[in-house]
């Protein structure tokens, strides 16, 4: 039988992983663990509980009471306690807050913990800003997904107006240049790219080309991973 592999997809806001890692996990019929939709179904349950994104200690009590659970096959539902909050998580008062929420040490200790759980088995896409260095250091391939800032905040503001929400490009551009800086300067397992990532810009390719290359190279390290 084959052997599964675990793959790892890191990069900034708005660089299309959660679409491209969807895609993979399909396409390589894998498990797909969102684990931005974690941290955003936290801040979610934050906002709604009027809990202070700010106080570490207050977050990680909400986060043990707390039941986050995703369809397994990128279906893309994702439920906190039993509330379906896939819509909700995608708020602009969520996207402002989810980088505070996320740079807490123990908040971080606590999901990767929960992460590396259902990643255990093998066979699983997981997207990110750590996966690589911090969650998966072991995983057989992965992957830095990069996009200029311009082409981020238009892919953001397209979603948004798809999904009929309301959408203020200038506003998602300096937002996205926000969340950068504090995803890449906080303490606690920073934006970065893993030493052996293959780095892949993402700014003039479609979702399907960037699910091609990443899908062949998957396949590469499966076969290899078969011989070993």
């Amino acid at each position: 039988m084959m052997n599964k592999i675990n793959v790892a997809i890191d990069g900034p806001a708005g660089a299309g992983k959660s679409t491209v890692a969807k895609a993979v996990a399909a396409r390589l019929q894998y498990m797909y663990i969102d684990t931005g939709a974690m941290y955003r179904a936290l801040t979610w349950k934050a906002l709604n509980t009027r809990t202070n994104v700010k106080e570490e200690s207050k977050l990680v009590e909400l986060l043990a009471n707390t039941s986050i659970i995703m369809d397994k096959y990128g279906q893309g539902n994702v439920y906190a306690d039993n509330d379906n909050v896939t819509e909700a998580i995608r708020s602009e008062a969520v996207t402002a807050n989810v980088s505070d929420v996320a740079m807490h040490p123990q908040v971080r200790k606590q999901m990767v913990l929960q992460q590396r759980q259902l990643a255990a088995e093998n066979g699983a896409v997981l997207d990110g800003r750590d996966i690589g260095t911090v969650v998966l250091p072991n995983a057989e391939l992965k992957i830095f997904l990069q996009a200029s800032v311009e082409i981020r905040a238009s892919r953001r503001h397209q979603e948004h107006l798809d999904n009929g929400l309301p959408s203020d490009l200038e506003f998602i551009k300096k937002d996205i240049e926000r969340r950068d800086k504090i995803d890449s300067s906080r303490e606690a397992s920073p934006l970065l790219k893993a030493e052996d990532a293959v780095e892949i810009d993402s700014s003039n390719k479609s979702i399907a080309e960037v699910t091609d290359i990443i899908c062949r190279i998957a396949e590469e390290r499966i076969q290899s991973h078969d011989h070993i």
